[in-house]
C-alpha cells in the first residue's frame, strides 16, 4: 500500500508541474493612501576606493508604478536596490520612505536570513501567521516544492532552492512595495508565468532588476537604465526605450544620436540560422535523454506491476521465499523509478532554462 501511494504521488507530481501555470496565487498587498512610497533625491554612492556607481539620481515611486532597473552586471543595479531598502547609506543625497511603507525585498543575499532549522512550509507560514497550511502548500508548489518537498529543512537546500523559498515568503508578506532582484533566476517557465501574473495583479509598486526581455515587456512601464557609464530614467516601456533611445553600443558613432545600427536582412537570416543550429545541437541531446528516461520509467513501472502481482500470488500461496524475492525485486524497481523521476526533473528544468535563453536571443536578433 505504501509503495502504491508513493507511485501515485510521483505521477501526481508530474501532472502538477504541467499545470502549475494555472495556479492563482498573488502577493499580499497592504493598503497605502499616500502619493509617493519612496523618493530618492540626488542620490550618489560609491564603495571605498572605487569609482562612483550612482551619481545624482532622483526617483519618485508611486503606488502603482512598475519600474525595471536594467543594464549589464556589475554596474550598480543591486546597490541601488539596497539604497532604496535602507540597507546602504548614500554618499550624498537621501532616500525618503513614507511612514506607511511596507517593503518586501527579494535580494540574492537575503537567503541568509532564513532559519536553517525550519522547514520550507514553516518559513512560508511564518511570513504571515494567518496563512493556512493549504495556502502555504500552494505557494510551495508554485515555487517547485510540491508534496513532501515542502517538509525539507532549509539547511539541506541549495542556494537556488533557498532563493525560491525567499520568493515564496514574499508572496504572503503584507507589502505595498516589492523590490525584486533577479526573481526568476531559479524558476521554471511555468513558475515565471505565475510570478508575472502575480506582479501584474499586485496592488502596490514594484521595482525589479531583470535581464529577461519577456519580464520587461510584460511588467515594466518605467525604466532606470545603467548604460555607458551613465544612469538615466526613462518614462515608458522597454520597447519604447529601444525604439527611441536604445543601448549605447547600438548607437552609431556618426549621425543623429537616436540613429541605431541595424542588422540587415541577410545578416539577420544568417544569425537566426546559426542560432537555430546551435539550439538544435544543444536541446537535441537533452530531449533525447528525456525521452529515454521516460521510456525507462514506463518499462520499470510495468515491471513493478508484474512483480507486485507475483508478490500477491506468493502471499496467497504462503510461499516465504517467493514473497521475499518478489518483494525485493518490486522495491528495487520502485526505487529506480524514483531516481529516474528526480533525474528527469533536473534535465527538464535545465531544458526549460535553455529554451528561455534561446527565445531571448532570437528576440534580440529581431
Amino acid at each position: 500500500m505504501q509503495s502504491r501511494i508513493k507511485a501515485l504521488s510521483k505521477m501526481g507530481r508530474l501532472e502538477k508541474l504541467m499545470d502549475i501555470n494555472t495556479l492563482e496565487f498573488e502577493f499580499n498587498s497592504s493598503p497605502f493612501m499616500g502619493k509617493w512610497l519612496i523618493e530618492a533625491l540626488d542620490l550618489s554612492f560609491g564603495y571605498a576606493g572605487g569609482l562612483p556607481l550612482i551619481n545624482n539620481l532622483s526617483l519618485s515611486v508611486g503606488k502603482k508604478d512598475r519600474v525595471a532597473i536594467i543594464g549589464k552586471n556589475g554596474k550598480g543595479k543591486t546597490t541601488f536596490l539596497n539604497l532604496l531598502a535602507g540597507e546602504l547609506a548614500p554618499s550624498t543625497g537621501e532616500v525618503r520612505q513614507h511612514p506607511s511603507l511596507k517593503l518586501a525585498y527579494f535580494g540574492q543575499t537575503n537567503i541568509n536570513r532564513l532559519d536553517l532549522k525550519k522547514t520550507i512550509e514553516q518559513e512560508i507560514m511564518e511570513a504571515h501567521p494567518d496563512y493556512s497550511r493549504a495556502a502555504a502548500r500552494r505557494i510551495c508548489g508554485a515555487m517547485m516544492f510540491d508534496g513532501d518537498k515542502a517538509l525539507k529543512k532549509i539547511e539541506i537546500l541549495s542556494g537556488g532552492e533557498r532563493s525560491r523559498v525567499l520568493l515564496g515568503k514574499l508572496l504572503v508578506s503584507p507589502a505595498n512595495m516589492l523590490l525584486l532582484d533577479e526573481p526568476t533566476n531559479h524558476l521554471d517557465m511555468e513558475s515565471i508565468d505565475s510570478l508575472v501574473e502575480a506582479i501584474n495583479t499586485f496592488d502596490g509598486a514594484v521595482i525589479l532588476v531583470t535581464h529577461s526581455e519577456l519580464i520587461l515587456r510584460e511588467v515594466a512601464t518605467r525604466l532606470i537604465i545603467f548604460d555607458g557609464g551613465e544612469i538615466r530614467a526613462f518614462e515608458g516601456t522597454y520597447d519604447e526605450f529601444l525604439e527611441k533611445i536604445g543601448w549605447s553600443n547600438e548607437v552609431a558613432e556618426s549621425g543623429p544620436a537616436k540613429a541605431k545600427q541595424r542588422i540587415n536582412k541577410k545578416e539577420a537570416r544568417k544569425l537566426r540560422a546559426d542560432l537555430l543550429a546551435e539550439k538544435q545541437k544543444t536541446l537535441g541531446p537533452m530531449q533525447k535523454k528525456m525521452k529515454e528516461i521516460e521510456e525507462e520509467i514506463i518499462r520499470l513501472e510495468q515491471k513493478a506491476e508484474e512483480e507486485n502481482r507475483q508478490l500477491l500470488a506468493a502471499s496467497q500461496e504462503n510461499d516465504p521465499d517467493a514473497i521475499a524475492s518478489f518483494s525485493k525485486a518490486y522495491h528495487d524497481s520502485r526505487g529506480k523509478v524514483d531516481q529516474l523521476f528526480d533525474k528527469l526533473e533536473g534535465i527538464t528544468a535545465e531544458h526549460d532554462s535553455k529554451v528561455k535563453e534561446f527565445e531571448e536571443r532570437f528576440n534580440a536578433i529581431g
